[in-house]
């Protein structure tokens, strides 16, 4: 019996059981995969208040570090299913766990562009991760598709490493932060590409080009050896949507107070409908999140005296 289990060990998940351990509650974090979510991938972090430079891998270490020696108990099993009551179950596919209170910190996966070819060639020329996969590419040319920070930031990454990269938006403007977008500017290898769309991927058993057609209908063919998606995040939130509800999007439906419609269940980080989501947010929610889970577990106890 735990007084809170954190689904997610991200960022926001991992927070969450730093504030709760130092709090004296015990604690469960339930991770599917591995430590540290969608921020191990990035090579380089610049805006985490402190830290002017450190790997997402070395962040994440850190974090996770700091949780265990504060005494949470982090169980790598995949939690499929929430059952509300007064004592929460959390069922993985292996236990059923019980709680007093819960905090999703799920996160979110790469959403595809769902063209096709784009299964059969992930490892062949398609990739979600520029960190993990660019070395590849060395004198290569490249494609990134996408318009927010992750595209801007992998166009980046990837023209210190590549020939040539290609930066495609669907849009005129880009919603990535002006000061990334700046440095691609004056890059003189990195060509962006407004108003377009890649709408077919050609291949040899590995991909050889890519079509990019505008918003007039015109179809250019790009000869590319890679091509990096990054077209924003599908929130992992489908396991739960019977006891939280979500927006059109899949996201959790919760203030800055990281209150869920269900008493007893919070969310935080990248799953939750907010403005913004960055390491920071992420952090800060699993914060909060903690907090509102040791209020609701004190008057719990209040009133079961």
């Amino acid at each position: 019996m735990y007084d809170i289990i954190i689904i997610g060990a991200g960022p926001a998940g991992l927070t969450a059981a730093i504030y709760g351990r130092r709090a004296n509650k015990k604690v469960l974090v339930l991770e599917a995969k591995t430590y540290g979510g969608q921020i191990i991938n990035t090579l380089d972090i610049e805006n985490y208040p402190v830290e002017a430079h450190i790997s997402g891998f070395d962040f994440a270490t850190k974090l996770y570090n700091q949780t265990k020696d504060l005494g949470a108990e982090i169980v790598f099993e995949k939690a499929i299913e929430i059952k509300d009551g007064d004592i929460k179950e959390v069922i993985t596919e292996k236990n059923t766990y019980k709680s007093v209170s819960v905090i999703l910190a799920t996160g979110s996966f790469n959403r595809k562009l769902g063209i096709e070819n784009e299964d059969e060639l992930v490892g062949k020329g398609v990739s979600y991760c520029a960190t993990c996969d660019g070395a590849f590419y060395k004198k290569k040319r490249v494609a990134v598709v996408g318009g927010g920070n992750t595209a801007l930031e992998d166009a980046l990454y990837l023209s210190e490493i590549a020939d040539t990269v290609y930066l495609i938006h669907r849009r005129d403007s880009f919603r990535g932060e002006e000061v990334t977008l700046s440095k691609l500017k004056e890059k003189d290898n990195v060509k962006i590409i407004y108003n377009s769309n890649v709408t077919k991927l050609n291949k040899n058993n590995v991909l050889e080009s890519i079509d990019v057609t505008d918003k007039d209908g015109n179809i250019t063919k790009l000869e590319v050896d890679g091509l990096f998606i990054a077209v924003g995040r599908i929130p992992e939130n489908r396991n739960f949507a019977k006891v939280v509800e979500l927006d059109e999007a899949g996201y959790a439906i919760a203030k800055e107070d990281c209150h869920t419609n269900t008493p007893g269940i919070f969310v935080a980080g990248d799953n939750r409908v907010k403005l913004l989501r960055q390491l920071v947010t992420a952090t800060g929610d699993g914060a909060v999140a903690a907090t509102e889970a040791i209020k609701y577990i004190n008057s719990k106890k209040v009133k079961n005296v």
